[in-house]
């Protein structure tokens, strides 16, 4: 390009080279850094007056040059910004600036203090001592509703936070299927929060005889009315011991009111083992106050067995003409696909607590909607689904033992959960019958992942699936022939001998 010029008397401007975009931008960055060390170079106030005001705890007054310049200095904690500037939205945004310009800072973390990460505008005192730890932004999620859905009578729209495209429509499919029925129908079998502590003695007849003890009426009843002490709402239900050498696990399984009640559990478990110590067990070692006899986050066959938190069993029944019009397959057909996918498919790759399609896609996206531990999906999701064909119509159920919520404490304080579990009615304790906002939570999440195996299933059984996705994400299906796949092993190759083959093959095409 040329330089035009700025009036008719001027000289024409030398002809130049334009710049490339590369040099420019490079350009740029380096005038930003000369810019920025210059306004640090001025803005800060000498070593002595930072050192006087710090000892006058008056850091909060220091402007956030002088804040970052001190935390590189080890002078303030990155952890106590909040506590040291009394203002939380300010902390998290200096925080970024020092993980900006710490030597163990990368190129690409350089740039977190002008990331796209959101921090203005949220209630981050909320947070302060409750969800999170040196926080440097949120993460926001998209939020659809599946729905509605009729669970026992009552119509909910279900809010679910995920980025998978087509989960909150296919659900959405099954609920309009199941109210076609009369809706979903749920029972809670089980309520009670476990804990597993690991005690330990010297020898195994210590071990045998505290193991005796705890499963005496004398023991149950001492160790309940100990930990029962603890809680207004927490209630000791059973305890189930196994020995394992002089090692011995007990596995408290408790009430928790509305609360997922993790800490409240613990709690009791603490005072109940003290008490224990006192009745002739002064030689009793406590190895671990949660000896993974729990089990919580992890797979194990006992929450499948026994139980965890929550266990609720959906059911619905669709009629035959809903199936084919709504579901676009037939009755026989999903029950077939039930048993060679959900129960001999997960058979034969060992699944523990896995007889299902996706439990875990609903559990998930209704967890981090509604503020609960997105780690205890792992168990939560446990589920069986089973259909059979009832006098020509669909019968489908869902049995999920061990579904861990709760409606108070941990992420349910936050605005925007709490105001996804005041759209379903849940929020808080339960003003007259503690618990039962967390178990109307429970059937609803059971209820849901009903409608999610009912339609994914239905997509499989139509041979919808891989469609369905690719027009949601904008892409084209993949073919045949334009799918890479490996050399074919001798005797497996698709161009079989067999005459018949090709017929086979343009039929499934």
């Amino acid at each position: 390009e040329y330089m035009k010029p700025t009036a008719p008397s001027s000289p024409v401007a030398p002809l130049t080279p334009s710049s490339t975009d590369d040099e420019n931008d490079a350009q740029a960055k380096e005038n930003r850094a000369v810019t920025l060390a210059a306004q640090r170079a001025t803005t800060i106030r000498s070593q002595g007056e930072l050192d006087k005001m710090l000892a006058e705890k008056r850091t909060h007054e220091l402007n956030d040059e002088e804040i970052v310049h001190l935390s590189l200095k080890g002078k303030i904690p990155g952890y106590a910004l909040e506590k040291t500037l009394k203002d939380f939205t300010r902390a998290v945004k200096v925080r970024r600036s020092i993980i900006s310009r710490t030597k163990a800072t990368t190129e690409l973390t350089n740039i977190l203090d002008r990331s796209k990460l959101p921090y203005q505008n949220y209630n981050w005192a909320q947070v302060h001592g409750a969800c999170c730890e040196n926080v440097i932004g949120y993460m926001p999620l998209p939020v659809g509703v599946a729905g509605p859905l009729v669970i026992d009578g009552q119509s909910f729209f279900v809010p679910m936070a995920t980025t998978e495209g087509v989960l909150v429509a296919s659900t959405s499919r099954g609920c309009k299927a199941i109210n076609s029925g009369g809706g979903a129908v749920t029972v809670l079998t089980a309520d009670g929060m476990t804990r597993g502590p690991c005690v330990q003695f010297e020898t195994l007849e210590r071990a045998g005889a505290a193991k005796l003890w705890l499963d005496s009426e004398k023991g149950q009843s001492i160790m309940k009315k100990a930990f029962n002490s603890t809680s207004r709402f927490a209630r000791l239900e059973t305890m189930k011991t196994a020995m394992a050498g002089t090692n011995l696990y007990i596995r408290f399984k408790t009430t928790t009111g509305d609360a997922m009640g993790m800490n409240m559990i613990s709690k009791g478990v603490e005072h109940a083992l003290s008490v224990m110590y006192n009745e002739g067990f002064e030689d009793m070692n406590i190895v671990s106050l949660s000896g993974n006899y729990c089990t919580d986050k992890k797979a194990a066959a006992i929450n499948w067995i026994d139980g965890r938190g929550k266990s609720v069993v959906a059911e619905a029944i669709i009629p035959a003409d809903v199936v084919k019009n709504v579901l676009k397959t037939d009755v026989d057909t999903l029950v077939e696909l039930n048993v060679n996918k959900n129960l001999i498919g997960s058979a034969m790759a060992g699944s523990m607590g896995g007889f299902n399609a996706h439990a875990a896609n609903i559990v998930a996206a209704i967890f981090l909607a509604t503020g609960q531990d997105p780690a205890q999906v792992v168990e939560s999701a446990n589920c069986i689904t089973l259909m059979r064909n009832l006098r020509g119509n669909l019968q489908i159920s869902v049995s999920m033992p061990s579904i861990e919520v709760g409606t108070l404490g941990g992420g349910t304080i936050l605005e925007p959960q709490s105001a996804m579990l005041d759209m379903l009615g849940v929020r808080g304790p339960h003003p007259t019958n503690p618990g039962e906002n967390a178990r109307r939570l429970a059937r609803i999440v059971a209820a849901a992942v009903l409608a999610g195996e009912l339609s994914l299933c239905s997509a499989l059984a139509a041979g919808h699936l891989v469609k369905a996705h690719m027009a949601h994400n904008r892409s084209a299906p993949p073919t045949r022939t334009s799918t890479p796949a490996p050399a074919a092993a001798a005797g497996l190759t698709m161009t079989s001998s067999n005459p018949n083959a090709a017929a086979v093959e343009r039929s499934r095409r």
